[in-house]
């Protein structure tokens, strides 16, 4: 398919639930494989400085067992660098770390912190590693983005996911232009925070969004209807709407 939206599983919420009771069940590194059967073409994975779901174990056997591309999501701490050079995924994400937290809550601050964390996007990206900003749709966030040398930044879908009436529109419109700028600016556009099968249209619909990553709704609607049945029905939503979305601009 033309202008085909990618679709990176995130699997972290796996491992939340393997980690609520101890032991190996259920394999967030099975879950990846079948995430990679249904249709996805990249996992992510957050690998949190408390090690609250995702292990260093797991994003060792994901890099062993795993032939998609691994987005590995991490705060930019001295920590999370070297386990990123060790392992070598094929793209690492930064995205702001609180530990009282229960998700990651906003994009980060990337404007006036330049001076430190560009050492770390240089590092990664001497490494063969693809460096993607996780950022609110902020055309100086962008920019700030762009002169610490990441080519990929990934806007926080999160605002719009919560929306409701007005607000929803408003918070689709931030997307809509965040995205543009980051085109503007020649950055790849990313997207992903809590979108759903009711929502995920119009963000998949966003001609310079190329990649979505979602992963705690398919990990929730697998309880009912199995990991393969909600990837496969995300997947079938995205291209829906990017379909629709090609084909009323070239009419």
């Amino acid at each position: 398919m033309p202008n085909r939206l990618r679709l990176g599983v995130n699997i972290d919420h796996v491992a939340t639930i393997r980690n609520a009771r101890g032991g190996a069940h259920p394999d967030p590194v099975r879950a990846a494989k079948l995430a990679a059967e249904a249709g996805a073409d990249g996992i992510t994975a957050h690998l949190r400085e408390d090690r609250r779901h995702i292990s260093d174990d797991d994003i060792r056997r994901l890099r062993r067992e795993i032939d998609l591309p691994l987005n590995l999501e991490m705060a930019p701490t001295e920590e999370m660098l070297q386990i990123a050079l060790t392992h070598r995924p094929h793209a690492v994400c930064l995205v702001p770390e609180r530990r009282e937290e229960r998700t990651t809550e906003g994009g980060l601050n990337v404007i006036g912190k330049g001076n430190w964390m560009t050492p770390y996007v240089r590092r990664l990206t001497d490494a063969g590693i693809r460096v993607s900003i996780f950022i609110e749709p902020n055309r100086a966030q962008l920019e700030a983005a762009r002169d610490i040398g990441a080519p990929v930044v990934e806007l926080h879908t999160g605002s719009y996911s919560h929306a409701a009436g007005e607000g929803l529109a408003k918070e689709l419109d931030r997307l809509v232009e965040g995205a543009r700028a980051a085109a503007d600016l020649g950055l790849e556009c990313h997207a992903g925070h809590g979108l759903t099968f009711d929502n995920v249209g119009p963000v998949a619909a966003i001609p310079n969004v190329v990649e979505l990553n979602i992963g705690h709704f398919l990990v929730g609607e697998a309880i009912f209807g199995g990991l393969d049945s909600s990837i496969r029905r995300m997947r079938a939503a995205m291209d829906r709407a990017r379909a629709d979305a090609t084909g009323a601009k070239s009419a």
